[in-house]
Formats: structure tokens, sequence, C-alpha cells
């Protein structure tokens, strides 16, 4: 069987896997969702990239999302690039193949182990120049461009029969106001389907009102990944893995704490991670987060995406740290006012299920913002 389409003429394409392509709904409930989200950086550039889309197939809508940003910036409004485009039609093609009116196209190009992956921006002149382009972004354009190639180093890790993760390199070129870029290093991608509801004061449904999602890869051999929530006792971990000296192992349990947020925007600075995994290996990740972009990645989903230097049993390697929040939860977060009678020594309240006014990273932040 060959798939759709040659767009960079490597030869026919192998039949896709059934978890890359689109899973049909179950239910007939308008909010089952499927996404296809990929990460990338240049770490010695402080940036990153990320397409995200959400697709809502019973009502056949899409929302597809592109954003880049450095420490540069830190919102949606001053990063380098962000482009939210909500219900845009889903095209009738397979998720193994595909081109969205955003300007994201996705083509898989060996099943659940290497992508291509293009982004265009919408509102700049395809035709012009690189030196048309860059004058473009006083127009309003971004002039963005991008052409990667994601590679698994490891196996897809699922999460129950609707979720999975993956670690993997990234490797081409980001074009950004006329200069090109060159990408090479790793990063990450995940896919869920299933029913996703943005209503709740919880996170997808969930008790939890805040999480993380946090991982560092140095090698096809040393790498590591979790998924924490809090559900009143602390952001625990539920999903993950631990790669060390070349053995692969599912995270057991374990636990994410902020030790450091900016006094301003609240944002993490330093992170910490400790896994158990189901071997018995136990893991202590510290992480310095090199820039931060928060924004809603959906209605119930507010996160503070960061590019992150990890260290780990003596090897330092770059990933990513996710604050997340639902909407109430980041609200309450922000707005709530300082306590001044604290003993709690802890840096985050997600950590330990105690409402935030007891967080003294948390009366820094307003304590600052007020001076």
């Amino acid at each position: 069987m060959i798939a759709r389409g040659r767009r960079k003429g490597e030869g026919p394409l192998q039949a896709p896997h059934r978890d890359d392509e689109f899973h049909p709904p179950t239910t007939t409930d308008p909010f089952w969702t499927e996404t296809c989200w990929f990460t990338f950086t240049v770490p010695e550039r402080r940036l990153s990239g990320q397409f995200y889309p959400f697709f809502r197939p019973n009502q056949g809508v899409v929302s597809a999302a592109a954003y880049f940003w450095d420490r540069s910036g830190s919102t949606t409004a001053d990063s380098l690039h962000a482009r939210h485009f909500w219900h845009l039609p889903i095209p009738d093609q397979p998720l193994s193949d595909i081109r969205l009116a955003n300007g994201i196209a996705y083509r898989c190009v060996e099943p659940l182990h290497r992508y291509e992956l293009s982004y265009r921006d919408p509102d700049a002149d395809p035709d012009a120049g690189a030196e048309s382009q860059a004058a473009s972004v006083e127009g309003g354009g971004d002039a963005i461009r991008a052409e990667l190639t994601f590679t698994s180093i490891a196996p897809p890790n699922y999460l129950g029969d609707s979720h999975l993760d993956q670690p993997g390199r990234y490797q081409g070129t980001i074009v950004l106001g006329g200069e090109e870029i060159t990408v090479d290093s790793f990063g990450f991608r995940d896919r869920s389907w299933g029913p996703r509801s943005q209503f709740g004061r919880g996170i997808h449904g969930t008790p939890a009102r805040c999480g993380g999602y946090s991982y560092a890869t140095a090698s096809d051999r040393d790498a590591f990944h979790a998924i924490t929530m809090d559900f009143g006792t602390g952001s625990m971990a539920i999903h993950g893995y631990v790669l060390r000296d070349g053995t692969w192992s599912k995270v057991a349990g374990g636990s994410r704490r902020v030790l450091e947020r900016d006094a301003h925007s609240a944002h993490p600075t330093v992170v910490a991670l400790d896994l158990t995994d189901e071997s018995g290996r136990e893991l202590h990740a510290e992480g310095r987060c090199l820039n931060g972009l928060g924004l809603f990645l959906n209605p119930n989903l507010y996160s503070v995406n960061c590019l992150t230097e990890w260290s780990f049993d003596g090897i330092t390697a770059f990933g990513e740290d996710h604050d997340n929040w639902s909407a109430n939860g980041i609200k309450e977060f922000l707005r709530s006012s300082p306590s001044t009678d604290s003993a709690v020594h802890t840096t985050d309240p997600a950590q330990r299920g105690t409402p935030p006014t007891t967080d003294p990273t948390h009366r820094r932040f307003h304590e600052e913002r007020t001076a």
C-alpha cells in the first residue's frame, strides 16, 4: 500500500499504523477530541516551537496552532510567532498525510517512527523572496516557515489505549524574518484521542487543578519523561518512562516540584522531578527554565511551556517543562491574596495540595509585582 502524495520525493510511504491516522469517534459527544502535537527546540538560540492541531471530528472542525518563542517574549502577544486558528474545517485527508488551512502539514514516512512536518505562515506572501518576507514583518506577517523531520529514538509510550508520548530527534530548518536557522536537537511528540470536555474546575474533566509535563533527552540511551497531576496531595507522576544506559522502563511513581518562580510572571524558573521506574531505579532531575510561553492550549488548559536544561545523574540534557493549570486553577493561583503567616517552605502549591496563598514564591510574586 502506498499513501497519498510525495512532498519531498523520498519514495513510497509505508502503510501508516492505525495510531498515525484519525481514530473513529466512539461516541457522538461533541467534545470527542483528537490531538497531534509536535514540539521542538534550538537550545543554543533559546528558541522553541510547536505545532498543535486539536480536532473535534463530531463537530467537523479543528483548532490549529503554531507557536515559536524565545526569551524575548513570554505570551502569545509578544512571542516571535503565535497563530491559533479556531473552527477550521477538517480537510478530507488522512492524518498521515494532511495539510491544514493554518499552514501546518504532516506526513508520516515510517509508521510510529518518522514524520515530515512543514509550516508556512498563512499571512505571509508565499511567492515572496527571503528579503521581501523579512520586510513583511513590519506589514503584519511574521514571514516564518519550517521544514522539519522527526525521527523517534524509542517506541511510543502508551497511557491506556488513547494516549501516546514519544521522544525523537528533529532535523531541518526554520526561517524567521529572513534568517535560516538549523534545527538538529531532541524533542517530543504526543497524541490523544477520546472525550475531552472544556468545562469543569479541573484539567480534562479530572479533579486536578494543576500538574506538569516534563521530559529530557540526552541520547538514545539516557532520557526521561513524566506527566504529573495534583489531585490534592501534591503533583504526582501518573505516566512516563526512564531510559538509563539504554534500558527503558515505565514510571511507577514520582513527583514534580517548582522550586522557583519568576517574581513578575510567576512562570517557573527552576523545577525538580523525582521518579521511580518499574524496575526500581530512582531518578532525581533538576531543570533550569531557559524561556517560557504562557498560553491557553485549549479553553481549560493553561500552560507555561519552557525550554529546560535538565541535570540528572551527572548528565546534562535539554528538554521541556510544562506548568499546567485548569482555567480556574491558574486564576486562583494568580489572583489569590498572599498569606503572611505561612510556615510552609516548599515553593509550589501544586506539590502539596494546599492553597496558593501559602506559597512563599507566590507571595514574592505579588509583593514585587505591586511594589
